[in-house]
């Protein structure tokens, strides 16, 4: 099964098990059956699909929580693309986020069933953010396989940082949200490019809204929570 999620990730989405399980993760809490769906926008506001979550299974082991993740992309027209799973793991006041999770959507669609290694380093996010708080990097490298020739792509999550606080509208409603900035490069074919991002998230939510932009700050797509079940 493929493995995706939208730009950097991140989509980053997870729910509780249960009152004893709260403290694991303040803005990703964990229940199994959650929902959440995210609209991804062009630059221009028009819609490019959908992509829906789903926690399909929630384990508690030697102090660690787990949670299952099921992702399905469907384009503009409704039509299912590809599906994907992948893990996010609490433990010691933190979570952390499947590499594979940062491997954009538009790029495995291209992939198709294209036999592929995937290695890296999870998305770290601490329970406890504070405006000016430096976070961890993160990177994914997929090799791949085609006509005899082995292609490498590269993605690292760079400068992270808690940049603001902001209050923001969605169509899934209003939320309290930290504003984290960080820079994906791309190393693929002898070309490199660095894009910057950021996130928004709230606590007992997660993401809930996402842009990436070029280097000079023009905006080049956005995602938005548009509906969540808990």
């Amino acid at each position: 099964m493929k493995k995706t999620m939208y730009s950097l990730a991140v989509i980053l989405l997870i729910s509780y098990t249960g009152l004893g399980q709260i403290d694991c993760s303040k803005y990703y809490p964990m229940r199994e059956g959650m929902t959440m769906q995210y609209t991804n926008y062009n630059k221009k506001g028009k819609s490019e699909g959908t992509v829906n979550y789903l926690v399909s299974n929630v384990s508690n082991e030697g102090g660690m929580t787990k949670a299952d993740m099921s992702m399905t992309l469907k384009n503009e027209k409704g039509k299912e693309v590809f599906t994907s799973d992948y893990s996010i793991r609490c433990e010691d006041d933190k979570i952390a986020i499947d590499y594979n999770s940062l491997l954009p959507d538009n790029m495995m669609e291209q992939m198709g069933n294209m036999e592929m290694e995937v290695t890296g380093t999870d998305i770290e996010l601490p329970n406890s953010l504070n405006v000016g708080d430096t976070l961890s990097d993160a990177n994914v490298t997929m090799t791949m396989s085609m006509g005899g020739m082995n292609m490498k792509t590269e993605i690292f999550i760079l400068n992270r940082k808690v940049e603001k606080k902001e209050v923001i509208n969605t169509p899934a409603g209003e939320f309290d949200c930290y504003v984290i900035y960080s820079d994906t490069q791309t190393r693929s074919m002898g070309i490199n490019r660095t894009f910057p991002s950021r996130q928004w998230l709230a606590e007992g939510i997660g993401m809930v809204k996402q842009e990436s932009y070029q280097k000079d700050g023009d905006l080049i797509n956005s995602t938005l929570l548009t509906a969540y079940s808990q």
